[in-house]
């Protein structure tokens, strides 16, 4: 029988997880810079080698887009007009990023102001970074325009059919650019580390409103339904190439404030802003605490169930899972962490995947305070609970020392998708800055923080930069409270460090000694107790259970609480991976359903990685994946296939 880490004491676990990990010398000073060395340790900390640019030489400054949308073939035809930033006088060649693009005419704008055709090679793909483009630009060109196609498997894009949307009138596009996909529908310096304006014009059908990442133009403030199939969008501020974003179907908008609003389909509209009423609220609490927010509007797009993550913090449109919407506001956390990524993240930018707790980390952090803001301490500490538990566990088996650090080597992650670190850089990253935050205060540490966003802002950094920052503005500011050595403990160091603070919760104290006396006498907690229950404290609750349950046990539960067929992500995602590892095959209807219907990678692999351990399981995970394929975004299809792959490997599907 194994307990669950939430059954364990936490301070426990991390001692254990500690004493394992002294012996993996290689990993402890993963990415530690070398002060003799210091200079070369920060060029290199900029490389991104998941980017096939070189910005030392040449920068995209501005990116001008004509795209025409075709949903038939699947596809967009366009062009992109880059402005250059020539760094190296010496350079003659232009390297972009693209995965499966079609390149039709490559020309160059000549001091006179006409236009010249360039020379290029389009190199063999990698499976992983797509196919360089090298461009000759001898008179190093002021401006480059590429006129391409993409294909209708873009890893960035997803085409739904309009049976596959929630109207079934219209067909839905949307993009997800995030980590390397930008570079599947737009040919570009596909890198955090560059950062660049951008406009676009779009053509789409005339039932299609189109939205992107941008303001609205001429003079329309993203809150206007205006269907002609002509669209033109600009963003002023500098962005890196992720959070490039378009989306495309039956769309309409709803207000929350003055500056914030909801996109969805019609049917949705409505439920969606119910649900994220406390926008504005989010927005005005973060700005009181780390500055003003300074995207103008703060606007976000429904998109459908298929959609491959809880959210993507696209400037001005962050785009969202439905599955956040359970009538309840209790999963409206996700909104805050997207909304605090309009400070760390967006305006203060990570400059390659190895860095990327200085987004997802710092982010976290700032979601809590916002949580515990609006919601009190009470919430924020069940929420912080369950993710140091979620990371103990991983610490424990999925997560290998060397991935442990915030800060990592080259060279492990040769796919930034499939490397599954996203405990340590969003629940480590925080705990992190929870850390400073009660060695220095809140006050003063907010002070940092607010700081620390003013003075990179619009930049992207590394790790080496923000500690270098923080040792001037925090650790030499207040001496005494950290060291360098506890510091660099956090960034460089796998695990935990036996500092960290911990945070109990007197209502999951309650849920633990309701599931024990079940566990002892088959005595389920009262009702009256349960319905006040949240969604934290049942994901807690079955998360303690034991490794396996018998078919007897689960069907008391599903009987009492419904747990099969529950329209809760967060819930379904605990439930139907302890009914597959149990032999609990009454939930495998609704498990099908479920996997089909939902295309959030947090919420179905798990029950995937259970599913493919047997080979009935396998049988059926394979049967599965052919009928929801066609709804799926190719980044799940992508997670999907790989754990298949290593289901009938005999491997442990890990990623």
């Amino acid at each position: 029988m194994r307990h669950s880490i939430l059954m364990l004491s936490l301070a426990a676990v991390l001692a254990v997880t500690a004493g394992c990990q002294r012996n993996t010398a290689p990993a402890a000073d993963a990415g530690k810079p070398d002060t003799a060395t210091s200079a070369t340790t920060a060029a290199t900390q900029m490389i991104d080698e998941h980017s096939y640019a070189e910005p030392d030489k040449v920068k995209v400054k501005d990116l001008a887009l004509e795209l025409k949308l075709d949903f038939d073939k699947r596809q967009i035809d366009g062009s992109a007009t880059l402005t250059l930033d020539w760094l190296d006088q010496k350079a003659t060649k232009l390297n972009l990023d693209t995965r499966d693009l079609t390149i039709g005419k490559i020309v160059g704008e000549r001091s006179d102001g006409k236009w010249e055709d360039l020379k290029y090679t389009l190199a063999p793909a990698d499976k992983v970074l797509g196919s360089k483009l090298t461009i000759e630009t001898p008179q190093r060109n002021q401006r480059v325009r590429i006129t391409y196609t993409t294909s209708p498997d873009a890893s960035g894009l997803q085409w739904l059919t309009a049976a596959m949307t929630e109207g079934k009138k219209t067909p839905f596009m949307f993009s997800q650019s995030q980590q390397i996909h930008a570079r599947s529908w737009v040919p570009l310096q596909d890198t955090p580390s560059v950062r660049f304006t951008y406009t676009a014009h779009v053509l789409a059908p005339k039932d299609a409103m189109v939205v992107m990442s941008a303001k609205m133009e001429p003079g329309a403030d993203n809150s206007g339904d205006k269907r002609d199939g002509d669209y033109s969008f600009a963003m002023p501020n500098p962005i890196p190439s992720y959070l490039l974003a378009i989306g495309a179907g039956d769309l309409v908008f709803k207000p929350i404030s003055n500056r914030s609003g909801v996109w969805a389909e019609p049917a949705a509209v409505d439920k969606a802003a119910k649900e994220f009423a406390d926008t504005e609220k989010m927005i005005a609490t973060t700005e009181k605490l780390y500055g003003p927010y300074r995207w103008e509007r703060y606007d976000m797009l429904l998109l459908p169930p298929s959609f491959p993550y809880g959210g993507m913090e696209n400037p001005r449109m962050t785009f969202l899972t439905p599955t956040v919407i359970v009538g309840d506001k209790s999963l409206v956390s996700l909104i805050a962490h997207e909304l605090a990524h309009s400070w760390s993240g967006n305006l203060v930018t990570f400059s390659s995947a190895r860095d990327a707790w200085l987004n997802e980390g710092v982010t976290s952090y700032v979601e809590n305070r916002i949580i515990e803001e609006l919601y009190g301490k009470e919430r924020a500490d069940m929420e912080n609970v369950i993710e140091r538990n979620e990371l103990a566990a991983d610490f424990k088996g999925a997560i290998p020392p060397q991935l442990q650090p915030l800060s990592i080597k080259p060279g492990l992650m040769a796919d930034p998708d499939e490397v599954d670190r996203g405990a340590v850089v969003y629940a480590k990253g925080a705990w992190f800055l929870q850390f400073l935050e009660q060695r220095f205060g809140r006050a003063d540490f907010d002070a940092f923080l607010r700081g620390y966003f003013d003075h990179f802002a619009f930049q992207s950094i590394s790790t080496d930069q923000f500690r270098d920052y923080a040792k001037a503005n925090l650790l030499e500011k207040y001496p005494g409270k950290v060291t360098q050595e506890e510091f660099d403990a956090w960034l460089y160091e796998p695990g935990v460090p036996a500092t960290a603070p911990q945070t109990t919760s007197a209502r999951f104290d309650a849920v633990d000694a309701a599931r024990k006396t079940w566990l002892d006498n088959g005595t389920l907690p009262a009702k009256d107790a349960t319905a006040k229950w949240t969604t934290q404290e049942w994901v807690h609750f079955i998360e303690g259970m034991p490794e396996k349950l018998s078919t007897e046990q689960l069907a008391a539960l599903d009987a009492t609480y419904h747990f099969t067929g529950t329209p809760n992500g967060e819930i379904a995602q605990r439930w139907y991976p302890l009914a597959v590892r149990s032999g609990y095959t009454q939930a495998n209807a609704e498990i099908a359903k479920f996997l089909e219907r939902v295309g959030r990678r947090k919420l179905i692999m798990p029950t995937y990685k259970e599913l493919v351990k047997t080979p009935e399981g396998l049988k059926l995970a394979e049967e599965i994946l052919a009928r929801a394929k066609p709804g799926y975004h190719p980044i799940t299809t992508g997670s999907v296939e790989a754990a298949i792959a290593e289901g009938k490997a005999g491997k442990p599907a890990t990623n």
